[in-house]
């Protein structure tokens, strides 16, 4: 069973900001976007670069390499070079953490 693993505290999380970590080899990204919190795959399925490194417009986020977009709320892939999605997580808050798990396996 996957288990909720902490990000930031809410306060330390501003609006337009993003946080990584890894969940068992997995890395993820999430995004704070006015005060809801999203997370996703932090690699683009085009090339494998790191999109927590990219530009972030809205919901969407721009892979720093080739300029693929991917929706944070879904993780579609909305631009070529990219035509895969990446992987959503749940997020949740509790207690004032932003909490993410991988719960791709259960």
């Amino acid at each position: 069973m996957a288990e909720w693993v902490a990000v930031a505290r809410v306060e330390d999380f501003p609006p337009g900001t993003v946080r990584t970590l890894e969940i068992e080899g997995t890395p993820i990204a999430v995004f704070n976007v006015d005060g809801r919190y999203h997370a996703i795959e932090d690699l683009c399925s085009h090339e494998a670069e790191t999109l927590s490194d990219g530009e972030l417009a809205g919901d969407e986020i721009i892979c720093p390499r080739h300029g693929a977009r991917f929706s944070i709320l879904s993780g579609q892939a909305l631009s070529p070079p990219a035509y895969e999605p990446v992987a959503t997580f749940p997020v949740q808050v509790e207690r004032g953490m932003v909490l993410v798990k991988d719960d791709r396996w259960n």
